[in-house]
């Protein structure tokens, strides 16, 4: 029963975008692992960029210094 966390920032990921993530990665963990789709679980978690830090500082920070 394999279950995989993905973890984005919250930038406006489409219903589309997160339904492609979860039958990719199902399918490829079938192909792979040869594992049941019926048994394999993706769940994804979307963080506020306040809440995701890179090299030392929040993305939403970094993001406006770049604009």
């Amino acid at each position: 029963m394999p279950y995989v966390n993905i973890k984005i920032t919250k930038d406006g990921v489409t219903t589309e975008q997160k339904a492609q993530l979860i039958e990719g990665v199902t399918t490829l963990l079938q192909k792979v692992l040869n594992k049941n789709p019926a048994t394999t679980f993706v769940i994804i978690d979307e963080v506020e960029t306040d809440n995701w830090g890179i090299a030392g500082e929040q993305v939403t920070l970094r993001r406006n210094r770049q604009k």
